[in-house]
C-alpha cells in the first residue's frame, strides 16, 4: 500500500551507482537506506563479512542512499530496476521491478544476485519499497 495520508506525492530524481558496488552477493531481500558512509560501510561489513567491497563515493552531506536486492536467482535472466522514487508527506516511496526471464530466453544457468544501489537528495524521512508484480 502507497497511499499518502492526506498528502500529494512529489517525484524524486535519483543517481544509479550500482556499478561502483563490485562484486557483492546479497543472500536475502535487502531494503535498507544510508544516511552516511559509515552507515553504508557499517552495513556491507555485517553483509558481506570478509569480502570488504569498495564503497561508491557517495556525497552523504547532500545524499542518501538506498540498497535494494532480491536475493539469489537462478540465471543470468533476472534484473531488477528502479521504477520511480517518490517522496510522501512521512516517506520516500520506492517502486521497483523484477525482471525475469521469459520461456526459452538465451539465458546462463548460475547463480546471480539481482541488486540496486541508488541515491537521492537527503531527505531524512522513512524508506518504504514496494516491488512490482510481487504481493
Amino acid at each position: 500500500m502507497l497511499a499518502a495520508c492526506g498528502g500529494s506525492e512529489k517525484p524524486v530524481p535519483f543517481v544509479d551507482v550500482s556499478s561502483q558496488l563490485h562484486d557483492v552477493q546479497f543472500p536475502r531481500l535487502v531494503r535498507e537506506l544510508f544516511r552516511s558512509r559509515t552507515e553504508l560501510v557499517g552495513y556491507l561489513g555485517r553483509a558481506l563479512p570478509g569480502r570488504g567491497p569498495v564503497v561508491p563515493n557517495i556525497d552523504f552531506a547532500h545524499r542518501e542512499a538506498i540498497l535494494v536486492a532480491m536475493g539469489p536467482r537462478s540465471s543470468t535472466g533476472y534484473a531488477l530496476r528502479v521504477v520511480k522514487v517518490r517522496e510522501t508527506s512521512d516517506r520516500i516511496a520506492v517502486t521497483v521491478r523484477e525482471r525475469t526471464p521469459s520461456l526459452g530466453e538465451p539465458v546462463v544457468s548460475r547463480v546471480t544476485y539481482p541488486f540496486v544501489l541508488i541515491t537521492i537528495p537527503r531527505i531524512d524521512k522513512k524508506l518504504l519499497l514496494h516491488i512490482q508484480g510481487r504481493p
